[in-house]
């Protein structure tokens, strides 16, 4: 381990670090009410006498952009503020608990986010002339459409970025694509007692998610798919049968499928489904793709991590991340985005929502090493 790990590691205060993280919490910031926590790191990373940027994205919605070194830099930590909206308003903040700490955004990612945030503190205590070129990117917005990241691009694309979302600390340098896909059916309303007489869009919309589900693109033997039904409801009309339904699908792809080529497999389902179905109506338009990525190994990260994983006592195995991130939108405009944070995607975005202390403090000198190279 070089002389300036060993001094940054010994800058990282766990105190402060989980200081950070609980306060960050706290603060509730989902997507589009991000400006109370951005004032809070503002003051945070000021407190370092490092300039830090607020570029504006929409109105009073701004991402924090700051920069060290002697060099524009080639890699940027980068960590969306946002989280998706409190399944409680009553019950979103932190609660820690033998170590784990519990609660809205603590792994998907303010877990993430704060061990960059110490990271950088650390890093900030060397002499300016030994200090890293290193960015650091804390956007708005990654929970919706991604607009934080996709204005940051707009003015700098990076050779590489750290994305700290959730992996369990195992680097990710495979990243699944993502397609959401919306599906509208038409009945014919008519008083619940009398259903023979009407046309129930509840019941075509099931009709039409079996055709998917049974299809060959589905295959559960050779599909590189992972298929969610994510949201259904119906026209609410009191004591009648429904006659519309709207089903919003997620499709997660394998990082070697095209979207394109999905697109057009599950466009023949839906035609076909249109046949099969009697009197079905159905409308249905692909709302969102993104492709996914595979990178080369990288010799650089292969030997910081071979280094200092053992160090830490964490395991070193390489992940692909299966859901949408912003690295999909670096990966596009010619970055190379390696997804690695504390927390896992299986407790992200439940009212069980966590990540411990002991991955976030390990994630804030994994970062400040990556940093120093």
């Amino acid at each position: 381990m070089s002389k300036q790990l060993e001094l940054v590691w010994h800058a990282i205060n766990p105190d402060r670090l989980r200081h950070t993280l609980m306060e960050m919490i706290d603060i509730y910031s989902p997507s589009g009410k991000e400006e109370d926590i951005q004032l809070y790191l503002e003051e945070r990373l000021t407190s370092t006498g490092i300039p830090v940027q607020r570029q504006v994205v929409e109105g009073e919605r701004y991402n924090l952009v700051a920069t060290m070194g002697q060099a524009d830099p080639s890699l940027y930590l980068v960590g969306h503020v946002d989280t998706v909206a409190a399944w409680d308003i009553e019950e979103y903040a932190a609660v820690e608990e033998w170590g784990i700490v519990r609660g809205l955004g603590s792994a998907d990612m303010k877990g993430g986010c704060a061990a960059m945030v110490e990271a950088w503190l650390a890093l900030a205590t060397l002499p300016e002339k030994q200090r890293p070129s290193l960015g650091l990117l804390l956007v708005v917005g990654e929970e919706e459409n991604g607009d934080g990241s996709a204005r940051f691009l707009q003015e700098i694309c990076p050779e590489r970025v750290i994305i700290g979302e959730p992996t369990s600390m195992l680097p990710a340098i495979n990243h699944f694509g993502y397609m959401e896909v919306s599906l509208i059916t038409q009945g014919r309303r008519i008083h619940s007692s009398l259903p023979e007489l009407g046309h129930n869009a509840i019941e075509s919309m099931l009709r039409v998610l079996l055709q998917i589900e049974q299809s060959a693109l589905l295959d559960p033997t050779s599909s590189k798919l992972v298929y969610s039904i994510r949201e259904m409801s119906s026209s609410r009309a009191g004591f009648v049968v429904p006659d519309r339904c709207e089903a919003m699908i997620d499709l997660h792809l394998s990082p070697d499928l095209d979207p394109a080529v999905v697109r057009r497999k599950l466009e023949t389902v839906l035609v076909k489904a249109r046949r099969a179905i009697k009197d079905l109506d159905l409308e249905f338009a692909f709302a969102f793709e993104a492709a996914g990525y595979q990178l080369e190994p990288d010799d650089l990260l292969n030997k910081v991590l071979d280094d200092v994983y053992p160090r830490l006592n964490l395991p070193l195995e390489f992940v692909p991340f299966r859901s949408h991130s912003d690295g999909n939108l670096f990966f596009q405009a010619g970055c190379k985005p390696v997804i690695l944070g504390p927390g896992s995607l299986e407790t992200a975005h439940t009212a069980d929502e966590q990540t411990s202390l002991a991955e976030v403090k390990a994630a804030a000198r994994v970062y400040s090493a990556l940093a120093l190279g």
